[in-house]
């Protein structure tokens, strides 16, 4: 009787070592250990990163609970070995099989990248890499490799044209050279056959195109009037008329805070300024937006070839076919600056 006494006692022993076990492993994969009181999070693995670095990220940022049981499930799940860099989302009350089958299947919550209003290579840097692993300095290496470039189908000049401003989703682990091949892709997709052969029929190249852009660009804000200002430049190309477009001479003195472009600045020596150098200069001036490219590439026929700034300061132009026109528009212009004090 003793006997059976002591087996039953082990046996309710062990069943209760097991139901506590198997209560303990279910609360560790199962019971939610990450972001109790946070709605979501973003957690950043960085290359070659380890299980001690990742945790420590999660206990930094306050989104652990328990340390001990997110170790255990990552060695029960081999998460230790298999440790993959990038930008995650973690979502409330996340449990720790949940968190970890998550992080080690490396799917990524991508950034959005959004880049305009530029006007050089540094410009850009800033921007592209603001969110992503790539750095402005490994970038900038890229931009000015002339063997890099070339597989593009660009030089140091131009490459910056392949670029076209816009908003774009990426990995945060995004190298350099990821982006490069990212922004060929999309350089591509725009540039497709019916663009293409629009560019043709105003006897340009794609990189003609963007490069007239960027001055058209920096001669309007106004998108209803970038057709007009196209038009222009392109009158004054078939021509064989110098461009004469004061932001090419403001590029080319890098004085972009200039208001007032006088005649002893158009005498600046650079194949960038339009008052000395027959055609187009050797590169865009800015990034043009998609809807200057599509200005150019729809251009509006008339006969313009001049331009001059409106005396109201309201970003329009008026826009003369004759010099006599164009002296006349320009004296109104003028005389309102001098009436505002800007002289320089």
């Amino acid at each position: 009787m003793k006997f059976k006494n002591i087996k039953a006692a082990l046996f309710i022993g062990f069943s209760l070592i097991i139901i506590m076990m198997s209560v303990y492993f279910y609360q560790v994969f199962f019971n939610p250990n990450l972001l109790i009181t946070q709605e979501k999070a973003v957690l950043y693995i960085p290359e070659n990163a380890d299980i001690n670095q990742v945790i420590d990220s999660l206990k930094k940022h306050k989104y652990l609970e328990d340390v001990v049981s997110f170790g255990f499930v990552s060695k029960v799940l081999d998460y230790q070995e298999n440790i993959k860099p990038g930008r995650y989302i973690l979502t409330k009350k996340m449990t720790n099989l949940q968190a970890i089958r998550h992080l080690r299947s490396g799917v990524q919550e991508p950034v959005r990248v959004t880049f305009n209003n530029i006007r050089l290579k540094e410009d850009l840097a800033k921007k592209i890499c603001k969110n992503v692993i790539a750095t402005e300095d490994q970038f900038m290496e890229l931009l000015n490799n002339p063997e890099y470039v070339s597989k593009f189908g660009f030089d140091t000049t131009t490459i910056i044209s392949m670029f076209i401003p816009n908003t774009y989703e990426m990995y945060w682990t995004s190298t350099a050279e990821d982006i490069f091949s990212r922004m060929k892709n999309e350089y591509d997709k725009f540039w497709d056959d019916e663009r293409t052969a629009k560019a043709s029929e105003l006897g340009l190249t794609p990189l003609q195109v963007s490069i007239l852009a960027s001055i058209v660009q920096a001669e309007t804000v106004k998108n209803d009037e970038k057709p007009v200002v196209a038009g222009l430049y392109l009158n004054r190309l078939e021509r064989n008329m110098l461009l004469e477009s004061d932001p090419t001479v403001v590029f080319a003195l890098r004085d972009f805070g200039m208001k007032r472009v006088l005649k002893r600045h158009l005498e600046t020596d650079s194949p960038y300024n339009t008052y000395k150098n027959l055609g187009l200069p050797p590169g865009p001036i800015n990034l043009p937006e998609p809807s200057t490219l599509e200005a150019v590439l729809n251009y509006e026929h008339h006969n313009y070839i001049y331009m001059c700034a409106k005396e109201d300061f309201s970003g329009y132009h008026r826009f003369a076919s004759n010099y006599r026109q164009h002296i006349n528009n320009a004296r109104k212009y003028q005389q309102a600056l001098n009436r505002r004090g800007v002289y320089k």
